[in-house]
């Protein structure tokens, strides 16, 4: 599903460069599912941006669902986010004048999917993360464990290859963070291609691999 060699990223300011990967190579199956663990500033966010077509590389090769993004234009790369990949961060990124079943409906909507249909596949997804008696709630109006739900739903509802979760946890209580967990095990458990990004060991543990970053470089948990 993934596969990134020789991944350098550096960012400047001025006369100033800094390099927030280092020559990463990274390789996920399709069904795996692993955490990228590792210290603020480490990297791992930076990753996971790359992973995500947010952002290109300085220099290396990245080849996403056999496809090799680098190459594209930035248009086929929003086309590669829209159907590829679903995100769930940890802010949530949720739209709040919008009532949740609009939210998870957006990736559809900007597919051009007829609008019973889209809607239709939001409900689904709302039932399926335990929030079908919520649809007509606003953000504001859940909790962050909710709001988190609505997130994933989201995330899913164009049925993308590959999951992408940037601290998915970081923002809610233990009990919320524990039941996104349990979900995010569950999709793993149906065939889904999870990439978790977290700064916690005991998140990172309930993965099938730890891939560990460390000063732009990865130190654990990667193999070829």
């Amino acid at each position: 599903m993934i596969a990134m060699k020789g991944i350098v990223k550096v960012y400047k300011t001025g006369a100033i460069e800094l390099k927030a990967l280092d020559g990463v190579q990274v390789s996920v199956a399709r069904g795996e599912f692993v955490a990228i663990i590792g210290a603020s500033g480490s990297g791992k966010t930076t990753l996971m941006q790359l992973m995500g077509c947010l952002d290109r590389p300085t220099a290396g090769e990245y080849w996403l669902d056999g496809e090799d993004v680098l190459g594209c234009s930035e248009e086929q790369l929003a086309v590669v986010r829209n159907r590829k990949i679903g995100f769930v961060f940890q802010k949530f990124n949720l739209l709040p004048r919008f009532d949740t079943l609009t939210n998870v409906e957006i990736p559809l909507i900007y597919q051009g999917v007829d609008r019973r249909v889209s809607r239709g596949q939001a409900a689904r997804l709302l039932e399926m993360v335990g929030l079908g008696d919520r649809m007509k709630h606003r953000p504001g109006e859940l909790s962050g464990g909710q709001q988190q739900r609505v997130a994933i739903a989201r995330a899913l509802v164009a049925d993308p290859p590959l999951i992408l979760a940037d601290e998915p946890t970081g923002n809610l209580d233990t009990r919320s963070g524990k039941e996104i967990m349990e979900l995010f095990k569950a999709l793993h458990n149906s065939g889904r291609t999870l990439v978790l990004i977290t700064h916690d060991p005991g998140i990172a543990r309930q993965a099938g691999r730890i891939i560990q970053i460390k000063d732009g470089k990865v130190i654990a948990g990667e193999h070829f």
